[in-house]
This record gives structure tokens, sequence and C-alpha cells, in this order.
């Protein structure tokens, strides 16, 4: 395992982060608490050090096992969990991105990990109704108590994020470090604004769901699946994601790896160190993911999954990267300028 410094921080995490949604089956599908632990421990064995989890999974049964299994080592971990989505069902404000939930939320994580601080807090989802200055202001207070140490941001429009740290460096307010995303290759649709602006604010990412749900392990190939998981990822398996996950499949079987490990080693390969959130609802998968660390898809490969996963940026990207803006936005010296 190698170690990453998450953006323009100087913390050190793992380049693979271990998702925890799957520790406890309040759910239907998770891992019970033994499996849930042969998992931590094949992760953190590989010198696997930075823990994803949030307030809602499982029902608060995923903190409160991440707190229980680093209690014994807890200052060699980076745990990273998340606020915005409800603690109490139908209470108004129980969930958001506001203050009062903000707080509460922490109050609540803290118990249930049993830990003084939270190293990294990241902000679930944007609700669309809290004022960005509330958020940020909010998170600083925090940060001041010495409740969290970082800050980060998930599943959030880019405009918003770079409104947000904009604000924060203006203010002298703490910034947000991290950015959570679902990334993979059937999902690439961050490249038009999310990743780019990632790079311009030097903010760490984390890939969520990079197996897109299981899409791109092989396994949705065998006609024969499991029918319930088959319906929960249908909007992955239409005619382009099946032909990706083919492609995926024989370069594995070429390679002598799984089609897991290629798919995550294609994030883990993007440009600006992307760490991808590995989840595993049993040891045997959790130990083939990890797998992926043992070799890196060559260039020639990489440019093969590119290929058959490519998307259309849009406007405007499409549009400024066309041959007449560049003959005309250069006046033809466009390949002379060196980038």
């Amino acid at each position: 395992m190698n170690y990453r410094l998450l953006g323009k921080s100087g913390l050190r995490v793992s380049e693979l982060c271990l998702g925890t949604m799957t520790f406890g089956e309040e759910w239907g599908w998770g891992a019970n608490k033994e499996e849930s632990r042969k998992i931590f421990d094949a992760f953190a064995e590989a010198g696997g050090n930075f823990l994803d989890t949030a307030n809602f999974y499982t029902k608060g049964t995923s903190e409160k096992m991440v707190g229980e299994f680093i209690q014994a080592d807890r200052e060699r971990f980076v745990v990273a969990t998340k606020y915005t989505l409800y603690n109490k069902h139908g209470d108004v404000n129980a969930s958001g991105n506001h203050r009062k939930n903000l707080v509460q939320s922490i109050e609540a994580s803290l118990k249930r990990l049993n830990v003084d601080f939270i190293d990294l807090m990241y902000l679930h989802m944007w609700d669309s109704t809290t004022p960005v200055e509330e958020v940020m202001r909010g998170l600083d207070d925090l940060v001041r108590a010495g409740k969290i140490l970082y800050i980060a941001i998930s599943d959030a429009p880019a405009w918003i994020v770079s409104q947000a740290n904009t604000l924060a460096d203006l203010r002298g307010w703490t910034q947000f470090i991290g950015l959570q995303i679902e990334y993979s290759l059937i999902q690439r649709t961050p490249e038009r604004d999310l990743l780019p602006m990632a790079k311009a604010f030097n903010i760490g990412v984390t890939a969520w769901a990079p197996l897109a749900g299981g899409a791109l392990s092989g396994k949705y190939l065998d006609a024969n699946d499991d029918p319930k998981r088959l319906k929960e990822n249908s909007s992955r398996l239409n005619e382009r994601n099946t032909a990706i996950a083919r492609v995926v499949k024989e370069m594995a079987d070429d390679m002598g790896w799984s089609p897991s490990q290629v798919a995550i080693n294609w994030v883990r390969q993007q440009a600006g160190g992307i760490i991808p959130i590995v989840g595993a609802r049993n040891e045997k998968q959790i130990k083939d993911s990890l797998g992926a660390l043992k070799f890196t898809l060559s260039e020639e490969r990489l440019n093969k999954l590119n290929e058959v996963s490519k998307i259309e940026l849009g406007f405007p990207h499409d549009f400024l990267l066309s041959d007449g803006v560049k003959e005309n936005a250069y006046g033809g010296m466009y390949d002379r300028i060196i980038r």
C-alpha cells in the first residue's frame, strides 16, 4: 500500500479507501459483525488506513463497528464520516446541511465512533436549501472546537464546491480538502466539471462505486445472477455498460487478474491520483479488491478502456475543443503554445 496527500493538506491516506456501508445487516444485504471484522482486518493488514462511513449507513451500525474496530490503534486510522442524511425520520431538522443538523450529527457520530474527534467530515450531499455561508462557517467552528480536523464534500455540483472554497478562502475559514464522487468506467460524467474543478482547487478526490455496483465485476454478464440484485442495478445494465463490462472481463482474463481489479486500477491510474473507495460484503471480496495493488494497466490498455467508455463532454467543453474555436481563439497558433 502506498499513500497520498489528500488535496492541499498534509494528511496522508492510503491509496485505497475502505467503504464501510456494508458493515451491518440492517439494510438486508450487509455483513455481520464477524465478517465485517475480517474485512477491516484484511484492509488494515494490507496497510490501509483510510476508512469511509456515514451517520446514515446501516442505521448507525457502520459507525459503531468502525469505532470498535479502531479502538486498539485509533491514532493510526483516518476516519471519514458524513452528515446530511436523516438521523430521525419525520423530524424536519434531523437532516440537511444546516448548522442544527450538523451539530446534532457530529455529536451522535462522536458517540457511535467512540472517539474524541473525527479526522475528515464530509457534507454528504447538497440540500439546495442551506446558504453556503452557513455551511462553511458551521464547519469551521467545529474545526476550531477540535471536534473535526478536516472537511470534505460529497455529491454536490462543481459550482457549489467552487463557491464554498472561494468564500472560505476569502473569510479565512477552513476549506474542503476532499471531494467524493461517483466515478467509474461506466460513470465518467464527473470529467465534465467536477474533476477539472478539483484539479484547479487542489482538492483530493475519492470515488464511490468504482465497480458501478458490481456491474464491472463481470457477474451480471451471467444471466443467472440474483434477480433482486439485477433489479437494484438495472440503471447500470444497459447496452453500453454491458459492452464496457465485457471489455473489462476480456482484458482481465488476458492478464490473469479479476475484472474488479482492472476496473479499480482504471480509476486508481487516472490523472490527479483518485482514490477508489472499495467496499465488500465478505473477506474474499476485499482481498480481491486489494489485489489491484499488485499491478498497473499499461498505457495501451488504459487507452482501450478509455475508448470503449468515452462520453461526450457536451457544451461548452466539446465546443471549446473544436478546430474552429482553436483556430479563432489562438490565431492559428494553438499547437505552438507550450502548456
